[in-house]
């Protein structure tokens, strides 16, 4: 498997084709890494004027953002109400967990007692890059880097439908992580996906599943707290 790539840009890429000016792929990142770092939280509406106005762009350019990001499932867009950062509701919540849990199953079962040792190796290389990025408070790369963890494994299954499903799904779940680490445990441990990869060693692929599902069960245990009722959208973005 190659090698990871790390470069500043979102583990769910948008599936959109476009044909990105570099302002607009700045935008994209900026935003992108303020929803992951929760300095846009979960609801806030984003306006294309406002965009428009930070980064210098016509309204027609930020549109073409905001559609890359809602086809990553990070962005709700509704006619006549703009966009807003998603904000999955309990039940949907549920919904999307349940069924992270059947496809990354089905990714268990493909790739137990299969995962070559330069794979295992990438994925380990991986998991010791998303390690440093929490221990230096890296943020936005950690939980790119955590989310890219479950994607990679998805391709190495060799189903592309699941890979796409998950891509979405993934992006979506992770605005329901909260940015609050309690009892000294972060919400999508990197120790975690190491007993994962330990596990799909074994031909039998039930302790693999055991792992993801446990694993999935702590990424699920805690939720974003409400959103602030006024914010500055150019600090939110490092614009300030």
């Amino acid at each position: 498997m190659s090698q990871p790539d790390i470069r500043p840009m979102p583990a769910a890429p948008s599936s959109v084709p476009s044909i990105a000016t570099a302002p607009e792929e700045r935008m994209y990142v900026d935003v992108y890494d303020a929803i992951m770092a929760h300095r846009l939280h979960a609801g806030t509406k984003l306006t294309e004027q406002g965009l428009g106005d930070i980064y210098g762009l016509a309204r027609h350019h930020v549109r073409r953002v905001l559609v890359r990001l809602a086809a990553d499932g990070l962005v709700d867009l509704e006619r006549n109400r703009g966009a807003r950062i998603a904000s999955p509701g309990a039940r949907e919540a549920q919904d999307m967990f349940e069924l992270r849990q059947v496809l990354e199953a089905k990714v268990m079962d493909k790739l137990a007692g299969h995962l070559t040792n330069a794979d295992g190796a990438a994925l380990r290389d991986m998991i010791a890059r998303e390690r440093d990025a929490w221990m230096r408070g890296d943020r936005p790369l950690w939980v790119r880097l955590s989310a890219d963890f479950h994607i990679e494994l998805a391709k190495l299954a060799g189903n592309a439908l699941i890979v796409d499903a998950l891509r979405r799904l993934v992006s979506r779940t992770t605005l329901l992580i909260s940015n609050l680490d309690t009892a000294g445990r972060q919400p999508c441990s990197f120790d975690e996906h190491a007993a994962v990869i330990d596990a799909l060693r074994e031909p039998d692929s039930r302790h693999a599943r055991a792992q993801m599902a446990q694993h999935l069960d702590q990424c699920a245990c805690r939720l974003l707290a409400p959103a602030p009722a006024h914010f500055d959208l150019r600090s939110a973005l490092g614009k300030a």
